[in-house]
């Protein structure tokens, strides 16, 4: 059984977005791209809210957000409900977001990471599984502030 992930990115991210999106399809999965199509000036939120839309409403569990750094991306991710997204440049971090975070979405940015280290930070965050565990119970914590007016 495939699976399928949604991707996105802004302008500052999409030559590395259509790259990724071949190492996606040739270790066996589908791909969602909610855009954007080319490198004209765009704005991330965009972006970001439609991938997050796509796990919210059940389409895909995952998704890939790249902009020039990862961080943007990332920051308009998390205002989403249910979303746990990270800015990753390492595959330490990438893995270990999903093994304790139960991370959803994996940001990161072009501008810092070319298409090797690109393609290893999805492969590591692809390829790890939630701990449960004691983890879980930090995952409840995080996902119950979204239910707190600060």
């Amino acid at each position: 059984m495939k699976k399928t992930i949604t991707i996105g990115s802004d302008h500052a991210g999409y030559s590395l977005k259509i790259k990724v999106i071949g190492h996606l399809k040739e270790i066996g999965w589908d791909v969602i791209d909610v855009g954007t199509n080319d490198e004209s000036s765009c704005d991330y939120p965009d972006f970001a809210h439609a991938v997050c839309k796509n796990i919210q409403d059940g389409v895909t569990e995952l998704g890939i957000l790249i902009c020039g750094t990862g961080i943007g991306m990332s920051m308009a991710a998390n205002k989403h409900h249910g979303i746990r997204a990270a800015a990753c440049s390492d595959t330490f971090s990438a893995r270990l977001t999903r093994e304790h975070n139960n991370a959803n979405v994996l940001c990161f940015g072009e501008r810092v990471v070319g298409y090797g280290v690109a393609c290893d930070l999805v492969d590591a965050f692809l390829n790890a599984e939630f701990q449960g565990g004691k983890h879980q119970r930090r995952i409840d914590k995080i996902m119950d502030l979204e239910k707190t007016e600060f």
